[in-house]
């Protein structure tokens, strides 16, 4: 299965290990911070010469009510661009690009093994996707299977798109 592929309906997968650009960050998604992280990723990425791929977002709440019932801007994230295989030199492009992009200092090469998942494809705005979790959570109930990790969303479309009815987003969870 396809890294950036997910069925319209709930789907179990499995995913290895990848690398890629990181930062990590809270607020609101479209605030200040995310908006500075997001032009950091993709500075670092053109300074790398690499092929533009989709943004993607694992986020967390430190709070034990539902994601839906926190303050945005109290929402975390690690923020992602996938790298090709053999990719180097992130440490060279981050200094190439700071000077004129702060928040470039906080970029990271990581590498993270998503494992077991339940996913699909989501079309349609972001404030809609409680339905589509909802059908992941009834997958995973079904299969007795629990999270493993991180909320992770893959970006299909432009987050700016104005027009929301034409998002398309990839949700994914971890899970055991």
């Amino acid at each position: 299965m396809s890294w950036y592929e997910a069925a319209e309906k709930p789907e179990i997968a499995e995913f290895g290990p990848v690398s890629g650009l990181a930062v990590t960050g809270r607020g609101e998604p479209g605030g200040a911070a995310y908006g500075a992280s997001v032009g950091a990723l993709y500075a670092v990425m053109g300074a790398l010469g690499a092929p533009m791929v989709p943004l993607e977002g694992r986020w967390w709440v430190e709070d034990e009510r539902s994601p839906f019932e926190v303050p945005r801007d109290e929402w975390w994230w690690h923020l992602f661009l996938r790298l090709p295989a053999g990719a180097d030199g992130v440490g060279e492009a981050v200094e190439q690009v700071r000077p004129g992009v702060p928040a470039a200092a906080r970029v990271q090469h990581v590498t993270f093994a998503e494992g077991r998942c339940v996913q699909m494809l989501h079309r349609g705005p972001y404030a809609d996707e409680p339905a589509s979790l909802a059908e992941m959570a009834a997958l995973m109930a079904a299969e007795g299977l629990a999270v493993n990790g991180l909320h992770h969303e893959i970006y299909l479309s432009d987050p700016n798109e104005p027009d929301q009815a034409k998002a398309r987003t990839i949700l994914r969870q971890p899970v055991r």
